[in-house]
């Protein structure tokens, strides 16, 4: 157990000036503050007798860290609402499992949670949970090892229990369910490869593709920032039009996630190309305000945000009651493709007709 001592040692300070941040009876700058608080939180270091004796009862609360809530948040990442909906799968998990609920928004700020995990810590929550708005890695501050994580939506390098959604599985199955629909010219919009999604999405695409025996045209594979301030929409309607002047254009437009599809249906209209008659379009996320209400409604592949949710409620649950705490595997969460009428299977009476079409627009 860590003393007063290993603190003012890992803090590079006196002793004295950890009892001065632990009693708030005398002045510390702010950067000694955070230092110690800091070394407090690394080495897991409880207050006193009395304080350890407290954090040894159950309070029969969860600590939920997000940034669903806050408005600021929904304005930057407008691609839907996941973290909102992981949320309430925990919710669920979590009141099944008789506990409470607390949580905590980030209002857009990362450098709140190592402030919303101390508070969560002292009111001696039994766990905590953090959920990302998308796929990615985080990093966030230690925490006592009688505390249990878990992240939602997100992982990281201290292999903290995780549950991802199956980017690359997600991709596979739409893609091999269009080559099932006879489409051959597969083109492919994907979101940037610094995000995760854009990294594991088109490895399901070539792994599809690969499986069917169809070979790989790099021609046929964008990566598109089509939310860019200003220039976005024109970078996609750029890379479409390139697509389509192709010698060999594709018969399906395969979008990084549904909003991409949405600016993707306004754009072929803009070009007087009918949706799916003479190009099919499909979509990631199955954000149904979107999918559904589109005309023709939007194919895309489910992102089990739900499940994803109250698997790390009950992951969370079991990790309290000691179990499995020596996993620490991600675990993806798979969804169904939803196929709708924005595609079109491909049959020789329907490339026929589809090839009359272009020749008269050449």
């Amino acid at each position: 157990m860590a003393t007063i001592y290993d603190v003012a040692r890992a803090a590079g300070v006196s002793p004295k000036t950890v009892s001065r941040v632990l009693n708030s009876d005398g002045p510390v700058g702010e950067a000694t503050r955070l230092a110690v608080e800091t070394a407090m939180r690394e080495l897991g270091y409880v207050r006193s007798n009395a304080a350890r004796m407290m954090r040894a009862q159950k309070s029969g609360i969860i600590g939920l860290i997000t940034g669903a809530i806050s408005p600021k948040n929904r304005l930057m990442h407008q691609q839907g609402l996941p973290d909102l909906f992981i949320v309430q799968g925990i919710q669920r998990a979590v009141a099944n499992g008789g506990l409470t609920l607390m949580i905590a928004d980030t209002a857009g700020r990362q450098d709140r949670v190592p402030y919303l995990v101390d508070t969560f810590l002292s009111h001696r929550v039994e766990g905590l949970i953090y959920v990302a708005e998308y796929h990615q890695e985080v990093s966030l501050p230690p925490v006592p090892a009688d505390t249990p994580v878990v992240l939602a939506n997100c992982f990281d390098q201290r292999g903290t229990p995780s549950f991802l959604p199956d980017d690359r599985r997600g991709q596979h199955d739409l893609v091999a369910r269009l080559i099932a629909a006879g489409h051959r010219r597969i083109a492919y919009l994907s979101l940037r490869h610094d995000m995760v999604a854009g990294q594991l999405r088109p490895l399901g695409y070539k792994d599809a593709l690969d499986h069917a025996g169809i070979a790989f045209d790099p021609d046929l594979i964008t990566p598109v920032d089509f939310d860019a301030p200003d220039i976005g929409p024109q970078l996609l309607w750029d890379t479409i039009d390139r697509m389509l002047k192709l010698g060999q254009p594709p018969t399906v437009l395969c979008c990084g996630n549904d909003q991409m599809a949405m600016m993707v249906y306004g754009i072929l209209r803009s070009m007087g190309r009918k949706v799916p008659e003479e190009i099919s379009v499909a979509g990631y996320d199955n954000y149904r305000v979107i999918a559904e209400t589109l005309y023709p409604p939007l194919t895309t592949v489910e992102l089990s945000y739900n499940a994803m949710g109250v698997r790390a409620g009950e992951r969370l649950l079991a990790l309290i009651s000691g179990q499995g705490r020596d996993d620490r595997t991600p675990t993806l969460v798979a969804g169904p493709v939803h196929w709708r009428n924005s595609v079109t299977e491909v049959r020789p009476s329907n490339m026929l007709q589809l090839k009359a079409v272009r020749e008269e627009r050449t």
